[in-house]
């Protein structure tokens, strides 16, 4: 092999892919944790083989998804106020994301539900702040970056302290910072204050997520079996396999692997079966976790009645410019800024998972 085939070799950007399989009802399965654990979504896809129209209760489910807000020209310093953390860090799960930065060209900022407010900046915006923090561990082995994590929860974070007034102090006047946040509130009670009102002399929208529907016509299908994860040969595809169909479906690939065509020469694995009919849902905007899980909820009651499908699919695409991914794991974009989970749900409620992330970014959990 030549040294420049070498090195495009090198090059060819790393990606992981982590597959667990469980049981929806089992009273230990992890499935629920894995979706809470991915606060920041901003597509959601569910595909169902032999399905024309939906159940009403699913259509119900995802006109429910929920409304989300963008606000203009917010400093950080409002999202430490005393009166915004007991409104709503407190009394739910508060969501917020800047909106239109580039994780690895700006600095951005996000509130998790736990209370956790992320900040990851270049150089010259942490050295001004003064803020405890640490370097990006994708920065190199010049730190160009640096994460800051300030927990609103901490009992040492009330308005008399030191610490809490120091914070203030410096995202207020030593280095302001401002953004366009996505924010979204989660809290079963839905009593109090709500985001509209509170930022109410802020540039505020309220955006509902955009929901499209479709039918896919004869459509080939991988032949799928639960407890097994890596397929059989000439019995059914594995997780991998599956894998790869879902992308093909989702961007419209075709299946035919047609000598004439110039931009695909994928097929779909076998053994495969042809569908006459399937139903494509993708919800797109500031999906939060609390409605993903009520979905997947919903998909697996589908199957409470006889159906001929086999299995369905649910799919969710994080945000490419998200500083973090699962949890509190440092996310970052190098090449396409991947992180996304598959749900695969059979007949008898058995489920797999697929948990996909690139290059900058730790093993899922």
């Amino acid at each position: 092999m030549s040294v420049p085939s070498l090195q495009r070799l090198r090059q060819v950007p790393r990606h992981l892919l982590v597959c667990e399989k469980g049981h929806a009802r089992d009273a230990r399965s992890r499935h629920a944790a894995h979706v809470r654990d991915h606060a920041y979504n901003c597509r959601v896809s569910f595909l169902i083989p032999e399905c024309g129209m939906l159940p009403e209760v699913l259509k119900s489910t995802i006109a429910d998804v929920g409304d989300y807000y963008l606000v203009r020209n917010l400093s950080v310093h409002e999202l430490v106020a005393h009166e915004f953390i007991d409104a709503f860090v407190k009394k739910g799960s508060c969501y917020a994301l800047t909106y239109n930065t580039k994780i690895d060209q700006d600095n951005t900022a996000a509130l998790l539900p736990t209370g956790k407010l992320i900040l990851s900046v270049d150089k010259d915006t942490y050295e001004e702040l003064g803020l405890q923090g640490r370097p990006s561990q994708y920065s190199g082995k010049k730190a160009m970056r640096y994460i800051v994590t300030i927990d609103l929860t901490d009992s040492t974070f009330h308005p008399d302290s030191k610490k809490r007034n120091r914070v203030l102090w410096a995202l207020k006047e030593k280095k302001p910072l401002e953004f366009d946040f996505l924010l979204a509130w989660y809290n079963t009670g839905a009593e109090g204050s709500t985001l509209m009102s509170y930022f109410s002399k802020k540039q505020i929208q309220a955006l509902k997520p955009k929901i499209t529907f479709s039918t896919l016509r004869d459509l080939q299908c991988p032949v799928l079996q639960s407890n097994e994860l890596q397929g059989k040969p000439e019995e059914s595809c594995s997780t991998e396999e599956l894998f790869e169909w879902l992308g093909a479906v989702w961007n419209q690939v075709s299946l035919d692997n047609k000598s004439s065509s110039f931009l695909s020469t994928y097929c779909c694995p076998q053994p495969n079966m042809m569908v006459e009919k399937a139903f494509l849902c993708t919800i797109t905007g500031f999906i939060i976790p609390e409605k993903i899980i009520q979905l997947l909820e919903q998909l697996c009651c589908y199957f409470g009645e006889p159906k001929l499908a086999y299995w369905l699919t649910l799919t969710v695409h994080g945000f490419a410019d998200s500083p973090v991914s699962w949890r509190e794991s440092e996310h970052g974009f190098h090449k396409g800024g991947e992180n996304l989970y598959n749900f695969v749900i059979f007949r008898n409620l058995d489920y797999w998972l697929q948990l996909a992330v690139g290059t900058y970014d730790d093993c899922p959990p």
